[in-house]
Parts: structure tokens; C-alpha cells; sequence
């Protein structure tokens, strides 16, 4: 038995999800796309599966969350669905529940919350409300788990017994009630034939849905017919198509409502909202707030609290390789087979392990200001000035967690609204400076920079924020162009952040950073592994310049040459990069045939300030390590996208080097 969990954002469905589930849950896709979906067995009931559909106000085709939830509804058919209602935002919540009606799927209504609208001195009339929708419903408190047993219950019921809603039309004998009833009519043969309920693709075609059009298959003959019946509505209600269908909800519902809702009193919560948005969402003082709580975050995990875990971590893999390497010693182990394990495999497997602090310290941060209901404040702060380039407020997170690091940054992209607006920000998400790109800023500023340290380092982060700004403004206008999906957006109540979902959020997210890019990770480190030592006749070396990726740094060579950066030691460190920023500067090191404490002295034996300011420009621009890599091919779906992004960064990184050499070198830099 499957059952569709269905609500708007922010209304208690994930509480409700998790309550129900318990641990019993997995994280997969929606069939086609890479929005993600969470399955759970619900606790006692085995073979009863709950899907968490993403948070919606409408069945409409404006953005990819609503498109899937429709798809899935329509073409998965679950056996039930629960809609979760807001209890304390009743009127909104039931334009989403008068959609789901006209399914005919068997449905209950979960009115959430209800312990506040009590709290707050009102009530609802359940039984009113029940024969107003012809729909049973259960009044429940998902974070205190009142109510949750009866509802889960009546659900299989009307699951097992395929109850659907008595009632699916709510006008009243007007234009608009005409013109649904002949459209209704008309299509009822192609609404059997493509299984779509014929009242809610009535609807849908009076709105002017151009999907559900294509669907249906209608002839021409019948689709001027349909058209001809809207516009003698439109005429004689004197308004738009869809507006016709937006009052004959709402004024169904603003009369439920008046004879069976009592409003609540002004709740301690909204006061308490209020007056923290006064400073949260403030004109001149939200994103100076802002950027503080960003910077607290960035410093806590990556310099304190994370940082600290990381050497942890470290010193016990330290302990672990070393007792590895030990035993495979004793063991006898042939030492290129000896090389595989420890250089290659074990070095992959903490090369992973190393982010996995900072990713955990991270999400948990972020995780406790989304629950809170602080991110829904931030996006709507940021809106205005991302929507210059073509995004919407949504996407400020990702790209200022690419501070820190690329992969929880790509990885938090999917929890945007279009597929759009999703690729767009995980392409320039990397433009941000990650952490592990520093040591090669430190290193080269202080080889060729040291008397403006400070100043080159910020022309080095602003540089990217800028190349992120153009691309964005060239993606708009050619790859991706249209303007962002409608930003709808709900300013819930501030609340306490519930630890469960915190803690169930933060276990999904690091579980899937491990599972989805683990294995790339590790085969990439032993293939860098293998060209490091290994020569072209696949015979051992000692030294890595006659190794195969000495070898392919010389064939790269040229490609850097008109970036001053002919100098094959150059090419083999970028190659190595690959793997992880910071490798760059340990290849450096091998190559000049120093210790790392000695290596700013010893770049300028291949390297001019001119070059260093090309290698620097192409370390910030080019494609991030491999684990960001990986996190690409699994946020974008495919093979090819992750080769594409790859594509774009390099040539977006050797074209601005490029040009900065250039400039430099006809200005007498050189």
C-alpha cells in the first residue's frame, strides 16, 4: 500500500513523516527527475509506505515541485493521500485540498497543529468541515503525535475500501460552474482513455494548462469548442481565466470557513515572529544580519568545531593507515599491490572521510536554521538582488556554502523549486573560493605577493563572486533563459527547531554525501594513483617525472602555454588538482624536489608574477575536486551534464587566465 503525503510548505508535513516512519525510511529520486523523494514504512504497519511529495500550494504547472507532485499522483496512482492542513492557516491550506479532491484518489484531511489553534482560544468544527469537503478528518498535532494513530488507521481504511471524496464540485451556478459542467462533458472520453479524472482536467483546461492540453489529445474541433465556453465566461464574469477558478475556490472556502472556523487569538508565536523580523527582514539591517550569522556558521565549522573534528578524524585514519600499512608489511605483500591499498584506495577512502566533518557541522548549522524558519526570511531578503542574474532568493545558500566547501553546496541546490533555477546554481556554485583552494592562495601570495597579502586574497574571492555574476547574466540570456519560477513564499512562524527532524535531516544528507560519492571518489584517487606510478610501458617508477601523469602533463602543456603556464610541472600539478585542491601544492613540491616548508622560494624557477597571477586566476575558476565532481553527476542525473559542467568551468578558467596574461603581458608585467 502506498499513501501520498500532500501539503503546503511549512505546514508539519515532514514532522508528520517522520513521526509515522520512524527510522524506517529511505531517500531515492521521483522516477525521471532529481528532486528527491523520501519513502518510509509506516512504524507497526508493514507493506504501508508513505511518500513525502514535495511541499506544494497547487497542482498547477509553475514550478518542477508541482509538476512531480501532479505526475506522481496522477501516473503512480498512490492507494491514498493524506493532506496536511495548517490548522492555524486554514483558508490557504484548502485551495491545495479542493485540487487534491477533484483526483477522486481516497484522501483524509490531517489538520495539523490543532494544539495551537486551542492554545490560542479557537476552534475548528471537524464534523462541519468533514460533510463541507466530503472528506473525513482527523485533527492531529504532528510534533506532539496527537492524533497520528486514528489518522493512520482511518487512512488504511479508506485506502482498503477505496473511499473517495463525496463531493468534487464546489461552484455555485454561475459562468464558471457552466463552463467546467460542458468542458467536463466534452472530454469525458479522453479523460477515461488517459486516465486523468475528468473534472480535475476540466478545471485545468478552463485555467489555460498547457500540459494537461497536450495530454488529452483533444481534436481541433473540440479544443475551439472548449476555448469558445472560457471566453463566454471570461465575458460575462468580466476577468481573467484563471482568476474565474481562483474566486470560485476561494469563495467556497471563505464560506466553510465562516460557518465552521473560530480564529484563533494572536499567538505567542506570531508576536514573537514579528518582532524578531523586525530586525530579520529589516530594509537596511537583514543581510548585514545576515552575512553575520553566515560568517558565525563558516567560522564555527570550519575553524573551530569542524576543524577540530577533522583532526580527529585525521589522526585516527593516521593511526589506522599506519597500522594497515604494518600489517600488510608483515604480510609480505607485493609493493605495488602494497601501493594500490595505501597510496590509492586507503588514500581515496580519507580523502572522503576528511570532508565528512565539515559537511556534517555544516548541514547540522543549516538544518537548525531552516527548521527554525529563518531560510524561508533569507531567500525572501535575497530575492530582489538574485533575480538580476536570473535566480531566485532560493539560491543564495548554496552558492554562500561554497565559501566553504563545493559538495554540501551542490548537494543543498536540489531543494530549489525549478529545474532551472537548480542547474544554474550548481554551475556557479564552484565559482566561490572552497576552503581547500587556500593553501594554494597562501602559498602563492606569499611567494610573489607578500607585501599585499590581505588585498590579493580578497581580489582572489571577488573574483569569482564576479565571474559567477556575469555567467549567471550570459545563462540567463542563452541556455537558460527565462525568468525564475514565481516565488511564492510562506513566512512561517519562528519555532523551536525539533531535534528529530534536525538529526533525521542531518543523517539523510551525510549518508547520501557518503553512499553517492564514495565510489567515484575512490576509483578516481586510484586512477591518479596508477598514472603517478606508473610510466607508458606500465612499468614502476621511482620518480614521478617519468610517470604517466608526468607524461600527460607534458602532452597538456601546450593547452597552458598561452597562459603562461608552459612549464609541464605546471600542467602535472593542475592534473592532480583534480583530485584535490590541495594536492596542487604537494605535486609542486614533489616536482621542484622540495620539502612543502620550501616551496614559495622555489616557484619562481617556473613561475613569473604574471604567471602566478594566471595560475591563480585558473586554480579559482577551473573544476573543483572530485568529490564536488561526483556530487554534480549525482545532482544533475547524468553522465553527460557532469562532462558539460566540466567543460564550461575549464574554458570559462583559460579564458579569464588567458586574458589576464594577456593584459598583463602587454602592459609590461611579464
Amino acid at each position: 500500500m502506498i499513501i501520498a503525503l500532500a501539503g503546503n510548505p511549512n505546514c508539519g508535513k515532514t514532522t508528520l513523516f517522520n513521526q509515522v516512519t520512524g527510522s524506517h525510511r529511505h531517500v531515492g529520486n521521483f522516477p525521471g527527475v532529481t528532486v528527491e523523494q523520501k519513502t518510509g514504512d509506516i512504524v507497526g504497519h508493514k507493506g504501508v509506505s508513505v511518500v513525502d511529495m514535495p511541499g506544494i500550494y497547487s497542482l498547477t504547472s509553475y514550478s518542477s515541485d508541482e509538476i512531480i507532485s501532479r505526475d506522481f499522483l496522477l501516473k503512480q496512482k498512490p492507494d491514498a493521500i493524506i493532506n496536511i492542513v495548517d490548522a492555524t492557516n486554514i483558508e490557504r491550506n484548502l485551495y491545495l485540498t479542493m485540487q487534491l479532491i477533484e483526483l477522486q484518489i481516497p484522501m483524509v484531511i490531517a489538520l495539523n497543529m490543532m494544539d495551537e489553534v486551542q492554545e490560542n482560544n479557537g476552534s475548528i468544527d471537524i464534523l462541519h468541515l468533514r460533510d463541507a469537503l466530503g472528506v473525513t478528518v482527523v485533527p492531529i498535532s504532528a510534533k506532539h503525535k496527537q492524533g497520528l494513530a486514528e489518522l493512520v488507521e482511518v487512512t488504511m481504511h479508506a485506502a482498503l475500501h477505496k473511499t473517495r471524496p463525496q463531493r468534487i464540485d464546489f461552484c455555485s451556478a454561475d459562468a464558471t460552474h457552466r463552463a467546467i459542467h460542458a468542458i467536463t462533458h466534452l472530454i469525458e472520453d479522453h479523460a477515461l482513455k488517459y486516465e486523468i479524472p475528468a473534472r480535475f482536467a476540466a478545471t485545468k483546461l478552463v485555467e489555460g494548462d498547457e500540459k494537461i492540453r497536450k495530454q488529452l489529445n483533444l481534436s481541433k474541433h473540440e479544443e475551439e469548442t472548449i476555448e469558445h465556453a472560457v471566453t463566454e465566461m471570461v465575458a460575462h464574469l468580466g476577468t481573467d481565466r484563471e482568476a474565474a477558478i481562483v474566486d470560485m475556490r476561494y469563495h467556497f472556502i471563505e464560506e466553510t470557513c465562516r460557518a465552521s472556523v473560530v480564529k484563533a487569538k494572536e499567538s505567542r508565536e506570531y508576536r514573537r515572529s514579528v518582532k524578531l523580523d523586525n530586525v530579520l527582514t529589516h530594509k537596511f539591517l537583514a543581510i548585514p544580519v545576515f552575512f553575520g550569522i553566515m560568517f558565525s556558521i563558516f567560522w564555527l565549522t570550519f575553524d573551530v568545531i569542524g576543524s577540530r573534528l577533522s583532526d580527529w578524524m585525521a589522526s585516527g585514519m593516521e593511526y589506522i593507515g599506519d597500522w594497515l600499512g604494518a600489517v600488510l608489511e608483515e604480510f609480505g605483500l607485493n609493493p605495488a599491490v602494497h601501493s594500490l591499498v595505501m597510496d590509492g584506495a586507503y588514500e581515496g577512502v580519507s580523502a572522503v572521510l576528511g570532508f565528512l566533518p565539515f559537511i556534517v557541522v555544516l548541514f547540522l548549522f543549516l538544518s537548525l536554521l531552516e527548521d527554525s524558519g529563518y531560510m524561508a526570511r533569507v531567500a525572501f531578503v535575497m530575492d530582489k538582488l538574485l533575480r538580476k542574474i536570473g535566480l531566485s532568493g532560493r539560491s543564495i545558500v548554496p552558492m554562500l556554502m561554497g565559501f566553504g566547501c563545493s559538495v554540501p553546496a551542490i548537494m543543498s541546490a536540489r531543494t530549489l523549486a525549478s529545474e532551472r533555477d537548480k542547474k544554474m546554481t550548481v554551475l556557479l556554485t564552484p565559482f566561490m573560493s572552497c576552503g581547500a583552494k587556500v593553501p594554494v592562495y597562501v602559498l602563492f601570495i606569499a611567494a610573489f605577493f607578500a607585501e599585499h597579502q590581505a588585498l590579493v586574497m580578497m581580489a582572489l574571492y571577488l573574483s569569482g563572486v564576479l565571474l559567477a555574476v556575469l555567467s549567471g547574466l550570459v545563462m540567463s540570456r542563452t541556455v537558460f533563459r527565462g525568468a525564475p519560477v514565481p516565488f511564492v513564499l510562506e513566512m512561517p512562524n519562528y519555532r523551536f527547531p525539533s531535534v528529530k527532524t534536525v538529526l533525521l535531516l542531518l543523517w539523510d544528507r551525510s549518508r547520501d554525501f557518503i553512499n553517492r560519492a564514495f565510489t567515484f571518489i575512490l576509483v578516481a584517487t586510484v586512477i591518479i594513483w596508477f598514472l603517478q606510478y606508473f610510466d607508458v610501458r606500465l612499468n614502476h617508477v621511482e620518480n614521478i617525472a617519468d610517470s604517466m601523469l608526468a607524461y600527460i602533463g607534458r602532452l597538456l602543456a601546450p593547452f597552458f602555454a598561452p597562459l603562461g603556464l608552459g612549464d609541464w610541472r605546471i600542467s602535472t600539478a593542475l592534473v592532480t588538482g583534480f583530485s584535490a585542491k590541495e594536492v596542487v601544492v604537494s605535486t609542486l613540491a614533489v616536482l621542484a624536489d622540495v620539502g612543502e616548508d620550501s616551496l614559495a622560494g622555489a616557484l619562481h624557477a617556473f613561475f613569473t608574477p604574471l604567471s602566478a597571477v594566471s595560475f591563480l586566476i585558473f586554480t579559482l575558476l577551473y573544476t573543483p575536486c572530485v568529490a564536488a565532481v561526483a556530487t554534480f553527476k549525482r545532482e544533475l542525473g547524468s553522465f553527460k551534464g557532469m562532462m558539460l559542467v566540466i567543460l564550461y568551468q575549464t574554458t570559462v578558467a583559460w579564458l579569464a587566465a588567458f586574458c589576464v596574461y594577456r593584459v598583463g603581458w602587454m602592459m609590461g608585467w611579464g
